[in-house]
């Protein structure tokens, strides 16, 4: 977690004209707007392209940031959010890699048989097309909730909804992801939603 305090002495540094600043800033939260961008577009390029405009739109409005509304992450991420939902209203979904969504590695253990390693791969497909096939607001709760690790406040302020609509959600994209998995998911589901 970058603290508030940094981030606030690197924006006041750029709003100073000092442009190594603004590269700092871009390197400290670059890595999660990439994932953010990914995880709602499904799709390596675009998302490089939105987390690229996104913070060419920050930085250009850096002056209009204020501090006591939001964190600077979570102004950025509103950001984000916005320019992504542009993107995937003109694009079809796209299976995702559930790994690259949670930034982890799903490497198999050493010890691991082929059977295991191709039973653990079809349970990972199925939670896969499982996020594929929620609706996007949806998705934008589940990889916010637990693909960032952002509270319910700060997804109802990344989302503008309020934080009542943000748990609900989350909740209804756990449901739908049951549904969609059914029992032999279940518990890799929960699995998932344990981080």
């Amino acid at each position: 977690m970058i603290p508030e305090s940094d981030t606030e002495m690197l924006i006041t540094r750029c709003l100073s004209g000092d442009q190594t600043a603004y590269a700092e800033l871009y390197d400290l939260y670059a890595g999660g707007l990439f994932r953010l961008c990914y995880g709602l577009v499904l799709h390596r390029q675009d998302a490089e392209d939105v987390a690229q405009e996104s913070f060419v739109y920050a930085f250009k409005n850096l002056h209009r940031f204020d501090s006591s509304r939001a964190a600077f992450k979570t102004w950025l991420y509103t950001i984000a959010v916005s320019r992504c939902r542009n993107t995937y209203r003109r694009k079809l979904p796209r299976l995702i890699g559930l790994s690259q969504l949670f930034h982890q590695e799903a490497t198999a253990p050493a010890t691991e048989t082929p059977e295991a390693a191709a039973s653990r791969r079809a349970a990972k497909d199925a939670v896969e097309r499982a996020l594929a096939q929620l609706t996007p607001v949806l998705r934008e709760a589940v990889v916010l909730r637990y693909g960032h690790g952002l509270t319910y406040r700060e997804i109802a302020e990344v989302m503008d909804i309020p934080h009542k609509t943000a748990e609900s959600r989350v909740r209804l994209a756990h449901e739908k992801l049951r549904q969609v998995l059914g029992s032999v998911g279940q518990g890799l589901l929960e699995e998932l939603l344990s981080f």
